[in-house]
């Protein structure tokens, strides 16, 4: 029976019965030690009536142990691998053990764990009850919350516990347990057969902490005395330290044993008792105290806190000895080597090895972040400090990897003073300098790779100056690019392309650029992001579409949202504001999935240029103005563009001069921003003040050739000069079709202009043109002034209405590229191993948008145009 947990129990059941309807959900129960958690859970697991049950408790000792808990979590269900997509399949061996290696991924565990509990669930309703989740190892929790965060209709409930420190569960639901009051506080009392001399006290001492209650009422009607002024917790720690020092010498030894082994492991608490000249046997009066219950495979505490009293009562040296114990009893090397560091207090090589050993498991397993736990334990243990040096090195390059920035830079900082090896400090510049700009200071990170090349192998050099050279182009940091260029003595073409542009040389710059796309691997990411600089909006397009489909083939969530990022930007570009919404979306969800929250801004600037084009002053400022600074240029520029499309010009050229100006400036969004720039200020009657960014966008536009691009140049001219040959040169040069904002853009002027000639009959072309793509791109404003320069014209036909709605318009993001997928020949089970879902979320987009698309079927959804 619980008592004072209605409200828990009520938040328990709704999960429950949610999940019986097919409606998958996570709660965190919060509370500090004691409270009741386990208690909620374990009547959880007796109220789930017709649902599998998994269950995992966080252990403490094991808090460093790759994937600890989530082989308790699977282990029961591993028969079913066999059935998961193969990324997933061997990553999810590699945890267990059951053989195979994982990618270089380390959040495809976690889509193999949703992917796998969606397929249980396919047989009924399943629970996952998390206890102690403050104690489960690093790669566990990240693996669990991911997949926690993604279930959506797959009849799966997650129920976490936890302490109030240790474990982060952003974006899930928490329930935080209260104190009982009085009334229930007695209630237990007297369902347990305690009557202590002084009820109220115990009842007032225990604060309403159901374990101390309990506790509180046993120490005080057996001798007599008061809790005392310490807080709760440790009054509790207190009691039981109290008790364990009444047991016999053996009785105690036995506890900590089972204290320092944490998992309850038999096979390996009876060797290392046996090597203490202990046993089994010695339990017995810490299981008539109800401390300990010994089963016939395992020992566990009656709590966690008896545990640790058993463990922080004993001296230090015993506790070495019985972590020496259990060293060499223990039968997983990992274990082993957590032992040997426990009990090892100077440097010792052999232990560093073993623990080197056990880190290089773990990564193999893209628990990245306990493989830098282990590499800095081995680090402290190892005597020689060029080694040493090296394994912080490895520690920092894999907290890096797991995406600890901070953590990375220090371990690096920590390492630096103990080599002199050039090349060492050379590896340990590359990874401070990664984490460095993933910390927003691409500046002091290109500085770092550049000094640090010359001291570097040959490929690893290249590599950094590379990095180097693109870090600071982001920053603006001109000289930074030339050292760079200079490092590798001008031969290699995309670093000399940079420096190039940054003098404003695109002459140089473009075409080196270009044959860098043209010649580099097709596994070369520089080359997506050449094509951008060169604004190659069909290459862009196409390289970013062929990776992601290789991310999602190769289940790379880490590094999706980044190309998807480069996508959606192609995707605007191209006139898909849907499509690109969607790629947005999902780069967000995998972002805030994956703790990356840092690409937001950047994620945010690119559909902040939609709803400036599509005239959404409140959502493009509340986009822009996410941490203006991350979003760099593109943020400015949205809102210069929006300005320019509500007429604000005045302020349109004010924001890209301090675009100009700023420390962004070197950025292609910035060049092409020329043409904004001048529209507004030949508008205000001064041309002058876009005069030096036009001429820099010109050299711009001849210099890489495109399309698009010399027909915003010669619509440019056009403003400057009146002269009707630049209209319809930009016209010619329009008809590839790419960026139809541009075009319809320069349709409106070039009927504006033809108006004002008196010429009305042969504005309505261009002008008509122009209104049925802003109606269709939902640019409000330009619609708007198109539908009054017709009027103008005289034009009797449609005005700015509303384009007909788009059936797709009616879609969620997610739903938007389920139907996609689908209608492509995709199934179900395919689209989720491509969009990280399960397959029973992917037929719930499914169900949710045939209605809206007036469709029935696959069938049927396959002969819709959805380009």
């Amino acid at each position: 029976m619980l008592y004072g947990r209605a409200d828990e129990q009520t938040a328990i059941e709704t999960l429950l019965a949610a999940a019986r309807a097919g409606r998958s959900g996570a709660l965190v129960l919060r509370g500090e030690a004691g409270i009741g958690k386990s208690a909620l859970l374990g009547w959880a697991a007796e109220a789930a009536t017709g649902t599998r049950v998994l269950r995992v408790t966080g252990i403490e000792a094991e808090a460093d142990l790759a994937f600890g808990g989530l082989v308790q979590l699977l282990w029961p269900i591993q028969d079913r691998l066999a059935a998961l997509p193969g990324p997933q399949a061997e990553a999810l061996r590699a945890v267990l053990d059951a053989g195979g290696t994982s990618g270089q991924d380390r959040f495809v565990t976690g889509l193999a764990v949703l992917t796998l509990l969606a397929d249980l669930a396919e047989d009924g309703p399943v629970l996952c009850l998390i206890d102690d989740a403050q104690w489960l190892d690093r790669a566990t929790a990240d693996a669990v919350l991911f997949a926690a965060r993604r279930l959506a209709a797959e009849r799966v409930a997650i129920l976490f516990a936890a302490r109030d420190n240790g474990f982060a569960a952003p974006d899930l639901p928490e329930h935080r347990l209260a104190r009982l009051g009085a009334v229930d506080a007695g209630r237990l009392l007297a369902e347990r057969g305690l009557a202590p001399p002084s009820p109220a006290q115990v009842i007032e001492e225990s604060a309403g902490n159901p374990l101390a209650l309990l506790e509180f009422a046993a120490a005080q009607r057996e001798h007599h005395t008061a809790a005392g002024p310490l807080p709760v917790a440790d009054r509790v720690l207190a009691g039981f330290r109290a008790q364990i020092s009444a047991l016999p010498e053996p009785t105690r030894l036995m506890m900590l044993i089972a204290a320092a082994e944490g998992r309850g492991h038999l096979p390996t608490l009876l060797g290392a008792a046996e090597a203490l000249g202990v046993g089994l046997g010695d339990l017995e009066q810490a299981e008539t105290a109800r401390l300990v219950d010994v089963t016939g495979s395992a020992v566990t505490f009656r709590h966690p806190l008896v545990g640790t009293a058993a463990y922080q009562g004993a001296v230090l040296a015993r506790r070495f000895a019985v972590h020496q114990a259990l060293a060499e009893a223990a039968s997983d090397p990992d274990c082993r080597a957590r032992h040997l560091a426990a009990a090892t207090t100077a440097p010792d090589e052999r232990v560093a090895a073993e623990i080197v050993r056990s880190a290089e498991r773990a990564r193999a397993r893209t628990a990245f972040l306990a493989a830098a736990g282990l590499y800095r334990q081995a680090a402290h243990l190892t005597p020689e400090s060029v080694a040493r040096a090296g394994r912080l090195a490895e520690a920092a390059s894999l907290a890096l990897a797991a995406g600890h920035g901070e953590q990375a830079a220090e371990l690096v900082r920590q390492a630096e003073p103990l080599t002199e090896d050039v090349k060492a400090r050379a590896m340990l510049a590359q990874v401070r300098a990664a984490a460095e700009f993933e910390r927003g200071d691409g500046a002091a990170a290109a500085r770092l790779l550049v000094e640090h090349a010359r001291s570097a192998e040959p490929a690893r050099a290249v590599a950094m100056v590379r990095a180097g050279a693109r870090y600071a182009w982001f920053s603006g940091d001109r000289d930074t690019v030339h050292d760079a260029n200079d490092a590798l003595n001008g031969g290699d073409p995309l670093v000399q392309g940079i420096a190039g542009l940054v003098d404003d040389d695109f002459a140089t710059g473009l075409p080196l650029l270009a044959e860098f796309v043209a010649r580099a691997p097709a596994s070369d990411p520089g080359r997506t992001y050449c094509a951008m600089i060169l604004g190659d909006d069909t290459t862009t397009r196409e390289l970013a579409s062929a990776e992601v489909a290789r991310c999602r083939r190769e289940g790379l969530i880490g590094v999706l949202p980044d190309v998807l990022q480069d996508l959606a930007g192609a995707q605007v570009s191209a006139g898909l504001h849907r499509d690109a919404a969607a790629s947005v979306a999902e780069a967000a969800r995998i972002s805030r999935d994956t703790g990356s929250a840092q690409r937001l801004p950047r994620l945010n600037a690119v559909v902040a240029r939609v709803a400036a084009i599509e005239g959404d002053e409140r959502r493009c400022r509340e986009l822009a103005g996410r941490s203006p600074d991350a979003g760099g240029a593109a943020s400015t520029v949205a809102l210069a563009l929006l300005d320019l499309g509500l007429g604000r010009y005045e302020s349109t050229v004010d924001l890209l001069e301090s675009v100009r100006c700023g420390p962004l400036g070197y950025t292609t969004v910035a060049i092409v921003a020329a043409a904004d720039q001048l529209e507004a200020a030949v508008r205000l009657g001064d041309p002058s003040r876009a005069e030096p960014a036009f001429h820099r966008f010109e050299a711009w536009a001849e210099a890489g050739g495109q399309p698009w691009a010399k027909a915003v140049l010669a619509r440019c001219r056009a403003l400057l000069t009146g002269d009707e040959s630049h209209y319809l040169h930009a016209l010619d040069a329009h008809a590839g079709g790419e960026r139809p904002f541009e075009r319809a853009r320069t349709e409106l002027l070039y009927g504006e202009w033809l108006r004002r000639a008196k010429r009305r009959t042969d504005a309505r072309v261009p002008l008509r043109s122009a209104l049925e793509i802003f109606s269709r791109l939902h640019a409000k404003p330009w619609a708007d002034r198109a539908s009054s320069e017709l009027k103008a014209t005289g034009d009797t036909g449609p005005t700015a209405e509303p384009a007909a709605e788009n059936a797709l318009d009616r879609l969620t993001p997610q739903e938007l590229q389920v139907v996609r997928l689908a209608a492509d020949g995709e199934t179900s089970r395919e689209i989720a191993a491509q969009l990280f879902l399960s397959p029973r979320t992917v037929e719930h987009h499914l169900y949710r948008a045939y209605p809206k698309l007036g469709v029935r079927s696959r069938r049927e959804l396959s002969r819709l145009d959805l380009g």
